[in-house]
């Protein structure tokens, strides 16, 4: 934990210090030169002591330093060591000097062993430390005119000696600092600032180019100028002070160009309303400026080229033009004015209008400086026509449905006014052509037509003597709705531009609309298949036709009055009947449709079929159009009905044979009826009574009966698993006879009367013989 440290170092002593140790009481010192034999140094400090400084050393020379700490009793506690070079030798200055204001130059003899130097230029309290590696060094940022102490220390990596003996030395004094300008294009004029410890000064000048003389003035002033110079010429301008001994101090360069002389030869030209000038170049000059003034407006132009355009020059105007010469140093003077007048102002306040209809008068204000006008006018079909005039008006022939763009100039000498306003006369469109007019219905009519030259938009108007219905439209068509039917119009097309307005030349063309619809008032039966139609309407000399439509097919009648009859009509069908009335003019809307359904057809087939004595069973066919039916079978003995949604009836209370008048009625959904009649139906004979069986023998029977009515022959039917047998007595008989039928059967036995139109009744009692 013991250690040595150093905290300086010169050429002849290093400085050491320590820490304080533990129990010692004394510490010891020893320096020994590491290439040197025999020299060492050797010393002894009180416990107390902690720093101390090794003198009487070699310059530049390494120590191997050793500290110990030791007890009392003279034993070594502790102990560090380290290696520190010692400074070079002292330096010894020869010479300092300055020879500018800020800087000193010292020079010295080498050290051995050193490698830097550390200059000190110091004045009063400040000083300034600068490191060189050699001589000589120079000390830089002190001021001019100025007395320093200058001391050098040689440098090494064990440190910096002591500083050597100083010398003095002043700075010498500051350059002027030139403000120059060129007053005129052959002078050049300098002024400075006064300069610290000044007796005097002297400025020298000289073309940078190295031609011509140089010229020299001394003064103890602080300005000067040069006189007789060339115009537009680089100068090189050298200027210093010196003191009271004459001492010269810094010197200050400067390049400085005179003024040029003003251009030559300067030529103006008014070219696309701007202003051309243009010169011979003159020595030395940068750039150049136009200047135009019209008395009231300056208007300028810089260039560096030997011409110039001056832009946005004022119309009727008349121009002074000088042009100035600058470069670095001024400007020269401006050159004599020149005198121009430029073009005319494109003329104002034109007007176009159409004095009468294919002719246009374009007139305009008369402009300043205007010997002559054109008028251009160009259509938008590309052709061009002009007139030239020294008046202020012109006429041009002109087309419906154009659009004309008119540009009026004026010119001079100088040329062509700028281009104004450039304005636009549109004409009325032309009137539409090709007019045509079809119905669309009895209230609308489609008008078309072929569109024309220049129209934006087209409005057909159809008046009556009542009312006016109007339409807009951008196509070359419209359609007029809401029109009265059977009504004569008056419908005119006109077009009309945005531009151009309307054209009102238009003629009319008259169209009358299609008779109105009828009106069905009512609807009556006249017979089995004619239906009477009737119907109210107001229109002129119109006819009219009524259709019945319906699943069945068309109906048609025709008439001129107020009715008409539908013949001829299906029974059982549903029609929808309207009417529409025809004239000239065209075909009105149909009528509101009214429904109409004839009669139910009669069944085409009626059947009666008995099927007990007093039950018979009627069916008939389909009648078209009925939903229901009514059968009826009457007699003077009584009468049988039956109502029924089906094709079929079963009628009771029959008498047994009777004659019986037949009708039906066929009733549709709506209760429309059609009464059929049918030929008459008898009732079958009445069975006999009393039936009785006799057995003849094994095999025979007999079959005995009361007879209803002696004039009806009757049959006996004997059915068994055996056989079937028959047996007919002749007319008026009450019993019969069956022989030779098998024994040992069951029979059924049947009586029934005889008919002629089908096959045996078979609803008599039967018996039963085994």
């Amino acid at each position: 934990g013991f250690s040595v440290s150093v905290y300086d170092v010169t050429s002849r002593s290093i400085s050491l210090r320590w820490p304080k140790f533990s129990g010692a009481s004394s510490y010891r010192v020893t320096a020994t030169a590491v290439n040197t034999v025999g020299h060492s140094l050797l010393a002894h400090f009180s416990d107390v002591t902690l720093k101390a400084t090794l003198t009487s050393l070699i310059p530049s020379t390494v120590y191997a330093i050793q500290a110990e700490a030791i007890d009392k009793n003279g034993i070594i506690l502790a102990e560090a060591q380290i290696m520190q070079s010692t400074a070079p030798d002292i330096p010894v200055i020869d010479r300092a000097y300055s020879k500018l204001s800020n800087s000193i130059t010292v020079e010295w003899r080498a050290v051995p062993g050193a490698t830097g130097y550390m200059l000190t230029a110091q004045d009063g309290d400040s000083f300034i430390e600068t490191v060189v590696k050699n001589s000589p060094g120079t000390v830089t940022g002190l001021k001019p005119a100025t007395l320093y102490r200058i001391t050098v220390r040689s440098i090494n990596s064990g440190g910096k000696s002591q500083p050597s003996p100083f010398r003095k030395a002043k700075t010498v004094l500051a350059a002027p600092i030139l403000s120059v300008s060129s007053p005129s294009c052959d002078s050049i004029a300098l002024s400075w600032p006064a300069v610290y410890m000044a007796a005097g000064f002297s400025v020298s000048l000289m073309r940078s180019d190295g031609l011509g003389r140089m010229l020299r003035e001394n003064t103890t002033n602080t300005s000067l100028i040069f006189t007789n110079l060339d115009p537009g010429t680089l100068y090189t301008i050298k200027a210093y002070a010196w003191n009271a001994n004459g001492m010269p101090g810094d010197d200050f360069t400067y390049n400085q160009r005179t003024s040029p002389n003003a251009p030559a030869d300067v030529k103006v030209a008014f070219n696309s309303g701007a202003l051309r000038v243009s010169w011979m170049p003159t020595e030395g000059a940068l750039t150049y400026s136009v200047t135009a003034s019209d008395g009231l407006l300056k208007l300028r132009c810089n260039t560096s080229s030997s011409f110039c355009t001056v832009p946005s020059l004022q119309c009727s105007s008349e121009y002074h033009v000088s042009v100035t010469a600058y470069n670095d140093a001024g400007s020269s003077k401006p050159t004599d004015a020149v005198s121009l007048k430029t073009v005319p102002c494109a003329p104002v306040n034109i007007s176009i209008e159409e004095d009468e209809p294919g002719h246009l008068l374009v007139s305009w204000s008369s402009v300043s400086f205007g010997h002559y006008y054109v008028v251009f006018v160009k259509s938008d079909d590309g052709l061009e026509v002009h007139c030239n005039t020294s008046h202020t008006q012109c006429h041009f022939q002109s087309d419906c449905g154009f659009t004309y763009f008119i540009s009026v100039f004026a010119y001079n000498k100088a040329g062509q006014s700028p281009l104004g306003d450039v304005f636009n006369y549109t004409t009325a469109p032309c009137c539409p052509s090709d007019f045509r007019a079809a119905f669309v219905s009895s209230d609308t009519v489609r008008v078309t037509w072929a569109a024309v030259r220049g129209a934006d938009l087209y409005e057909t108007r159809a008046a009556s003597r009542s009312t006016a219905v109007l339409c807009n439209d951008t196509a070359p068509a419209c359609t007029l709705s809401a029109l009265q039917c059977d009504t004569r119009y008056r419908i005119t097309v006109r077009s009309l531009s945005e531009p151009g307005g309307t054209n009102t030349s238009c003629a009319p063309q008259h169209v009358a609309t299609a008779p109105c619809s009828p009106e069905i008032k009512n609807i009556s039966k006249e017979g089995l298949s004619a239906i009477s139609v009737q119907w109210e309407s107001h229109n002129e000399d119109a006819t009219y036709v009524v259709t019945a439509r319906g699943e069945a097919g068309l109906w048609h009648c025709t008439s001129t009055g107020s009715s008409c009859t539908l013949t001829d009509l299906p029974c059982g069908s549903a029609f929808s009947v309207s009417a529409i009335a025809k004239s000239p003019a065209g075909q009105s809307l149909p009528s509101y449709s009214v429904p109409l359904e004839t009669d139910p057809c009669c069944p085409n087939d009626l059947i009666l079929t008995q099927v007990t004595q007093s039950v018979t069973n009627v069916s008939w066919s389909a009648g078209k159009g009925a939903q229901t039916y009514v059968t009826t079978l009457e007699s003077p003995k009584g009468q049988a009905k039956c109502r029924t949604l089906q094709n079929y009836c079963l009628l009771g209370c029959i008498t047994c044979g009777t004659n019986y008048t037949v009708s039906l009625k066929a009733v549709s959904e709506t209760g429309l009826t059609s009464s059929c009649t049918y030929q008459g139906y008898s009732s079958s004979a009445c069975c006999p009574s009393g039936v009785k069986l006799y057995r003849l023998s094994n095999n025979g029977i007999r079959v005995f009966w009361r007879a209803s009515d002696e004039t009806i022959n009757y049959s006996t039917d004997l059915r068994g698993s055996k056989g079937n047998f028959t047996c007919t007595p002749s007319t008026g008989g009450s019993h019969c006879d069956i022989t030779e039928i098998p024994c040992g059967d069951v029979y059924t036995v049947v009586v029934a009367p005889l008919t002629d139109k089908g096959p045996k009744l078979t609803f008599c009692p039967k018996k039963i013989y085994s």
